[in-house]
């Protein structure tokens, strides 16, 4: 049960971290302000570095992980550029990734009390998680 709550837990923060990436990824070119650009930035380099130690857990348990549901990256693109088309704003920016840090603060918690079995890393990397999404969206209020 460890074992199979531990997995669980880390394809979740896989396919978590993934999506924030990808959606760091989508808005970075449109921010006008040096300091959120840098916010933005320093950000994903910090999700970089967990990913890996994702990825190097789950290659511990021959688990090659997970992808971002498909329809949710799908929604989260069309969201994006939606509303980057109609406003391309640092506000508008804003907004999106507290969105997107909302949700994977929501799910992350969901998932640590789901998996209430899995180990004190797989548990301390998807906390890491919800304090790194917590942490943006504070950052970022300022330009809300």
């Amino acid at each position: 049960m460890i074992e199979e709550d531990t997995i669980k837990l880390l394809r979740e923060c896989d396919a978590g971290v993934k999506m924030g990436v990808a959606s760091l990824d989508e808005v970075i070119d449109y921010v006008h302000s040096e300091e959120l650009r840098d916010c933005l930035s320093k950000c994903k380099e910090k999700h970089n570095v967990i990913q890996e130690n994702i990825e190097r857990l789950l290659d511990e348990y021959h688990d090659e992980g997970k992808k971002p549901n498909p329809m949710a990256k799908g929604m989260s693109w069309m969201k994006t550029n939606a509303k980057l088309v109609m406003n391309e704003s640092d506000q508008t920016i804003a907004d999106l990734i507290t969105d997107g840090c909302n949700m994977g603060v929501k799910s992350l918690s969901k998932y640590l009390n789901q998996y209430v079995a899995a180990d004190e890393k797989s548990k301390d990397i998807a906390k890491s998680l919800v304090y790194l999404e917590e942490t943006l969206a504070n950052d970022i209020r300022a330009y809300l």
